[in-house]
């Protein structure tokens, strides 16, 4: 069994009366066996299709530059690399912290006409942690790592360093996850 720690970054606008459909920019992931060793990461930019200018706000808060994903692959390139590198037809879960990365993954498979149940094993880790950890409220990956006491290292809103962050938090809980 392989974990998937992932996380995605994606196309985004400060003021949340625009209408406009998000696309993922980045998938950040880190492969995590039974033994709890981190097997491999994967780390890539995606082009957006619909809105593939990013706003300000987007790039003040991922810290993605513009060139980064207009020489970036399209996202059925860029997933079909991700699931390759997952490995789906060996025993494998994915992690996310919390649900958006899941939907945001069916939203894309969607729009580009992929299948997307490779996506359905799957655990949102931060609803787990506030069940582990008996908290009122699910917290953010900021919270769950001072808890911990972890420092958050890298860039947040980058997805290959929020992964790795995440991953300290699952290494920490390995053995209280509920895997369905």
């Amino acid at each position: 069994m392989n974990f998937i720690i992932f996380d995605l970054e994606a196309t985004c606008w400060e003021d949340r009366s625009i209408k406009l459909q998000n696309e993922i920019i980045e998938i950040g992931a880190i492969k995590i066996n039974l033994a709890g060793e981190r097997v491999s990461e994967f780390c890539e930019f995606i082009k957006p299709k619909l809105n593939p200018v990013l706003s300000d706000f987007c790039k003040q808060l991922t810290k993605i530059k513009q060139a980064e994903v207009d020489f970036a692959d399209p996202f059925d390139m860029v997933i079909d690399r991700f699931k390759k590198w997952v490995k789906l037809d060996e025993p494998h879960i994915f992690c996310s912290w919390g649900f958006y990365d899941k939907k945001q993954l069916i939203l894309d498979c969607a729009l580009y006409g992929l299948d997307r149940n490779w996506i359905e094993k799957h655990i949102s880790l931060k609803h787990q942690y506030e069940r582990i950890k008996n908290l009122n409220r699910p917290i953010g990956m900021g919270g769950a790592l001072k808890l911990e006491g972890f420092k958050l290292e890298g860039t947040h809103h980058r997805a290959i360093d929020d992964a790795k962050n995440i991953s300290k938090i699952f290494l920490a809980n390995m053995d209280k996850w509920v895997i369905d």
